[in-house]
């Protein structure tokens, strides 16, 4: 009995990436404002969306790896997209068991960026043979998803070293220590505050200067959720397509 379940596939992979993108995006936030506490919450309340996609992607991926659902008229596509639908629920499952339990999340990233470099050269094989009858949709959808996998690596290593550092050495990453520097990233009121003395004569220090990460490492940090969106955006658009052909007998995506 044939079943079709890429539509199912796809949509759960363009679920995914929305989740990613968020993720990425307060954790990059949570690090520009110095709150280290809100960046490990907003990696731990993704693991479990996150985990719960990339679980049923894998079952799902196996289970057609293992017998191959698909008609004569469709050979390839088992591998075509089911390796991909594999690898794809295997990272995220990777990333939110690290992300839930506090564990370094740069070996994932590690991961990701091989299963990313194996999607770019699976989207352009599979475009090159034209495989699809949206082959430039198609090589969007994994050129998208490839780079996010790419960027996933430099990204977690970022995070693994503000949250290392930010606990062990948390002046690592503050402002320069001219004292204007340190005003001006206070701004008017902060500056007022840390002016004020306490009765002992100890000057108050409630209002902690900014941490000042570098400009390359905001890039990388951002890269992530960027190509994330783009992959998510291409991974609804490729799914409105490819939807019709699903729910029509006979015909392929």
């Amino acid at each position: 009995m044939f079943i079709d379940n890429l539509a199912l596939i796809e949509a759960m992979i363009a679920f995914a990436a929305v989740v990613l993108t968020y993720v990425g995006v307060t954790t990059w936030w949570a690090i520009r404002r110095n709150e280290p506490e809100k960046v490990r919450a907003a990696l731990k309340g993704g693991a479990i969306p996150i985990g719960s996609v990339g679980f049923a992607a894998t079952v799902l991926g196996l289970w057609s790896e293992m017998v191959w659902p698909f008609p004569s008229t469709m050979a390839g596509y088992n591998i075509l997209f089911d390796d991909v639908a594999l690898m794809f629920g295997l990272v995220m499952m990777a990333f939110a068991a690290s992300a839930y339990l506090g564990l370094r999340l740069q070996y994932v990233g590690l991961f990701a960026f091989a299963a990313g470099a194996a999607t770019i050269l699976y989207g352009w094989t599979g475009y090159g043979f034209n495989y699809t009858k949206e082959p430039f949709d198609f090589l969007l959808l994994y050129l998208g998803f490839g780079a996010a996998g790419l960027m996933t690596w430099p990204a977690t290593v970022l995070v693994d070293y503000y949250l290392g550092t930010v606990s062990t050495n948390p002046t690592l990453w503050r402002s320069s220590s001219s004292a204007s520097v340190g005003l001006r990233s206070l701004g008017v009121r902060g500056a007022m505050r840390l002016g004020r003395s306490k009765g002992n004569g100890e000057t108050e220090s409630d209002l902690p200067l900014r941490y000042r990460v570098p400009a390359f490492a905001h890039l990388l940090m951002l890269a992530f959720p960027v190509f994330m969106a783009l992959a998510a955006i291409a991974a609804f658009w490729f799914f409105g397509t490819t939807l019709p052909g699903h729910l029509t007998p006979g015909k392929t995506p």
